[in-house]
């Protein structure tokens, strides 16, 4: 097996073990839903959301991003292979996790009477924030433990406490909301946290990596480069907050709260659904990229492997998600959100241009660039920002949709140029034909929602589905060697 086939099943195998785990959190995710629906009522659902956000909130404010930008620190130690200084490195950002996790807690219980003022209206909620504050702590210490596997690309232990933490996130919830109702949901928000806790302490230490004393010069030196990206990370994640609230403000303005509704409901089909692909990859790829950041030609060919398994795989999604997008909203909510149709749509298409900037963008971070990174997303939130308030302006919803479109494509742009002129990175010619090719065909689903009545769309549209997975997996099996794989797995199966 040649390194670049090998690094292609690499990105393949990450891809499917965390999309595995996503859809299986988000199922996870729906039955916890309706449990909470059902015994707590809206009432209880909105507590619990509140609870949730605030110390969130709170969380993105004092834990310095350390869950992100460290896992490039460890990811560099690794690569070197020096054991040394994998343990001063996984010493250092143990010793951070404390520090930055008991200022959250803190903070929160320093400010609880004004958070349950600000939070709920009034002070009684105040004790409940105290003792959630602990969660601040024990979230980022889990964190740190999630960061070093994720650093030391030990994808089935990081994959494993991800799913196994939902799942007991569900099994705790059930008896504490049955028996008590509202009162436990305080418990519950502590117990999780204590369980994601121990899982991540669990897997971790089947890690081996052993901690030893850092002096306080020593923890200053190692992870001044941690928290200073860490924060303009957390930052850039706070304007991108603060500008999807914005579009909001402006949409009930303009147009009532169920507009909002229909936004928020359209963009969830989108960016879960559809999004979680980024996610699963960005698992691995965002450490393997940081191995490799000190060397531009190694990270312009990791990039284009990534856009392209990355395109390989949305493209057929999007495809589907094009052409059936009526029954998909049908079956996630209800004939009532129809009218978010067109604007899913241009949204899909735009998803094309979300999955090639991605992919470049992650470049900033891996190598350090904590300063182009945050100028750069704030920048381009600023963008999105006016093309939307526009968009909804002159279209309504659909027109969210083309300045959804349109943003990706500007932010494709933009990475593209900056990435070219400060690392000398360029789309190779392989991945300008696959992006090419299936970007026409999801055009080509666009076009035919937009010219044909049913059921001829779906039987145009069918056909094109078709052609893009059949292209997809003939691409995927250059790469990977998909058959190969397959007759594999059925020998092992025979005998």
């Amino acid at each position: 097996m040649s390194k670049e086939q090998k690094s292609y099943r690499e990105i393949f195998k990450a891809t499917s073990l965390f999309g595995g785990v996503q859809v299986l959190n988000i199922v996870i995710a729906v039955v916890r839903s309706k449990f909470v629906a059902v015994l707590l009522g809206p009432t209880g659902m909105g507590i619990t959301g509140l609870f949730y956000s605030t110390t969130e909130f709170i969380g993105r404010l004092t834990n310095f991003g350390l869950g992100t930008s460290a896992v490039k620190n460890v990811a560099e130690a690794a690569a070197t292979g020096d054991e040394e200084k994998i343990v001063r490195v996984v010493s250092v950002l143990r010793k951070l996790v404390w520090i930055t996790g008991m200022l959250g807690l803190v903070a929160t219980a320093a400010f609880s009477p004004l958070l349950s003022r600000i939070t709920f209206g009034n002070s009684d909620y105040t004790v409940a924030f105290i003792w959630i504050s602990v969660t601040l702590l024990f979230q980022q210490l889990t964190s740190g433990q999630l960061v070093i596997l994720q650093g030391l690309r030990k994808l089935q232990y990081l994959a494993k406490a991800n799913l196994l933490g939902s799942v007991l996130g569900l099994v705790i919830i059930i008896p504490l909301y049955y028996y008590l109702r509202i009162g436990g949901i305080v418990p519950a928000i502590i117990l999780i946290a204590v369980a994601n806790l121990l899982l991540s302490w669990y897997f971790s230490s089947k890690v081996g990596v052993k901690s030893a004393k850092v002096s306080t010069q020593d923890t200053y030196t190692e992870g001044k480069d941690m928290m200073k990206m860490g924060f303009l990370l957390s930052m850039s994640v706070l304007i991108t907050a603060g500008a999807s609230y914005l579009i909001r403000i402006f949409i009930s303005n303009k147009g009532g709260v169920d507009d909002v509704g229909l936004y928020n409901a359209g963009f969830a089909i989108i960016n879960t659904y559809v999004g979680m692909i980024f996610t699963a990859m960005g698992t691995d790829y965002y450490p393997r990229l940081s191995a490799v950041s000190n060397d531009n030609s190694k990270s312009a060919k990791l990039i284009n492997q990534q856009a392209e398994i990355a395109i390989l795989i949305l493209a057929p999604i999007l495809a589907v998600f094009l052409i059936f997008i009526n029954w998909v909203i049908i079956i996630l909510y209800s004939n009532k959100f129809l009218a978010v149709n067109e604007m899913i749509h241009w949204a899909a298409l735009g998803m094309f241009f979300k999955a090639m900037s991605w992919s470049i963008a992650y470049v900033f971070i891996a190598k350090g660039a904590a300063k182009l990174f945050f100028w750069s997303e704030l920048i381009s939130n600023i963008n999105m920002l006016l093309l939307n308030i526009a968009g909804y302006y002159l279209a309504g919803l659909e027109g969210l949709g083309i300045s959804f479109l349109a943003g990706y494509l500007v932010y494709l742009l933009q990475v593209y140029f900056i990435a070219r002129f400060k690392y000398s990175f360029r789309f190779d010619k392989v991945f300008v034909k696959v992006a090419t090719i299936q970007i026409a065909l999801g055009v080509a689903c666009f076009l035919i929602l937009r010219t044909l009545e049913t059921p001829w769309t779906y039987l145009a549209g069918s056909a094109i589905i078709a052609l893009s997975a059949v292209y997809s997996f003939i691409e995927l099996d250059k790469r990977i060697g998909i058959k190969e794989i397959v007759r594999n797995q059925i020998k092992r199966f025979v005998k």
